[in-house]
C-alpha cells in the first residue's frame, strides 16, 4: 500500500496551479498535476526537476468540463497510487466584458470551467476522498467576494463556487472531508495574456461603456503589475494541504484580507459599490 499522500490539481501548466504543483511535492506529496492540454507541461517539468522533486509530480490530462476525462483520470490515480488524499480545484479562465456586448455562449463557457468543472471534480473526488478523510481545497477569487466591473460572467461563476464550496463544507465535514477556498487577488501570471484579448480592441468594441472600459483595463493592468508572485499566491494552498485543521476560506494576502472584511461587513452594498464604481472613472 503507497503510503505517500496523493493530490490531484487541476489546471498546471502556469501561475498558480504549477507553484502549488511544485510547492506540494516540496512537502512530500505525490502530486498529479493536470491540466487540458499536456504538450504544454515544459515549464512545469522543468519547475519540479530544479526543485529537485520530478518524481513526485506526475503529469496527467484532465479537462474539467470533460465528465469522462475527469473520470478516467480519477480511475488511473487510483490504479496507479491506490489512493487520493487532496484534490486542490485550480483549472479557471477569466472573461472581461460586460453582458450587454457578451454572448450567452461566453457567459456558458465561463461557468463551465469555472464553476461547473469544479463542481464535476469536486464530486467525481469526494468518494476517494471520503476513504482516506482527504480535503477539498478550491482556488476562487477575490471577486468570488467582490462582484468587479466587466467581469460579470467571471464573478458569478467564482460567487457560485464560492456558495457550493460553503454549503458542501458541513456535509462533508460529517464524512471526514475538509473544504477550503483559497482567495487570491492579482497575480503575475499568465492568465491576462490568457484571456485572449487585443486591450485596444476591446475598448474600441465598448461602444457606451468605452470610457469605463478604458478606466477599468488601465487599473487592472497596473495591479498586475503590483501582484503577488505565483509562489506567494500558492503558499496558503500548500498550508491548507498540510495544516491540522485549516480554515474554511484564506486570503493569499493582506490587501484581499482587506477587501475581503469591507465586503462581509458592508451589509447594504454601498461601500462596495462606491468602491468599484471608482475603478470606471
Amino acid at each position: 500500500m503507497n503510503t505517500t499522500k496523493t493530490v490531484l490539481i487541476t489546471g498546471t501548466s502556469s501561475g498558480i496551479g504549477l507553484a502549488a504543483a511544485v510547492g506540494a511535492a516540496r512537502a512530500g506529496w505525490q502530486v498529479v498535476a493536470t491540466m487540458r492540454d499536456t504538450a504544454k507541461a515544459e515549464n512545469l517539468t522543468r519547475a519540479a526537476a530544479a526543485a529537485g522533486v520530478a518524481g513526485l509530480v506526475q503529469v496527467k490530462r484532465l479537462d474539467v468540463v470533460d465528465p469522462a476525462s475527469v473520470e478516467s483520470c480519477l480511475r488511473e490515480v487510483l490504479a496507479e497510487h491506490g489512493r487520493l488524499d487532496a484534490v486542490v480545484n485550480n483549472a479557471g479562465a477569466g472573461h472581461v466584458g460586460t453582458i450587454e456586448q457578451s454572448s450567452m455562449n461566453d457567459v456558458r463557457a465561463t461557468m463551465e470551467v469555472n464553476f461547473f468543472g469544479v463542481v464535476a471534480v469536486t464530486k467525481a473526488a469526494l468518494p476517494y476522498l471520503r476513504a482516506g478523510q482527504g480535503r477539498v481545497i478550491t482556488v476562487t477569487s477575490i471577486g468570488g467576494v467582490v462582484g468587479q466591473p466587466f467581469n460579470e460572467a467571471y464573478c458569478a461563476a467564482k460567487f457560485a463556487v464560492e456558495g457550493f464550496m460553503e454549503s458542501l463544507a458541513p456535509v462533508a465535514a460529517t464524512a471526514g472531508v475538509g473544504v477550503t477556498v483559497v482567495e487570491p487577488g492579482p497575480v503575475a501570471t499568465e492568465f491576462v495574456a490568457n484571456l485572449g484579448v487585443d486591450v485596444t480592441e476591446v475598448i474600441a468594441a465598448a461602444g457606451p461603456y468605452g470610457e469605463a472600459m478604458r478606466a477599468y483595463v488601465d487599473r487592472t493592468l497596473k495591479a498586475f503589475q503590483e501582484a503577488q508572485t505565483p509562489d506567494e499566491a500558492a503558499a496558503p494552498i500548500i498550508e491548507a494541504l498540510t495544516g491540522a485543521a485549516p480554515a474554511f476560506r484564506v486570503q493569499t494576502s493582506p490587501a484581499v484580507r482587506e477587501v475581503a472584511a469591507a465586503k462581509l461587513t458592508d451589509l447594504d452594498g454601498s461601500g462596495v459599490q462606491a468602491l468599484t464604481r471608482a475603478w470606471l472613472s
